[in-house]
């Protein structure tokens, strides 16, 4: 079963890289277990609004709760694990 997931993130946040560099290691370990898609929340008030002051941001597919930075990685993988 694969795990979507949904990178919240903008460009030009040192921040949004550190974590990226966390999903590239968790693709990197399962790359069939997860898929993620990247937002850039720039072009939406909506996701401004919502996470603007909390990226980067990675929200799971089935869920309400997600991971505001800061996280590390055993964080994510905790995240990820749990439904």
């Amino acid at each position: 079963m694969t795990i979507e997931l949904t990178f919240y993130t903008t460009e030009g946040c040192h921040l949004c890289e550190e974590a990226k560099r966390l999903l590239q290691q968790l693709l990197a370990q399962n790359p069939e277990r997860y898929q993620i898609e990247i937002i850039d929340i720039a072009g939406f008030d909506a996701l401004i609004e919502q996470y603007g002051t909390r990226i980067p941001v990675v929200k799971k597919s089935i869920g309400k709760d997600d991971l505001g930075w800061p996280f590390e990685y055993a964080s994510l993988l905790v995240y990820v694990g749990s439904n």
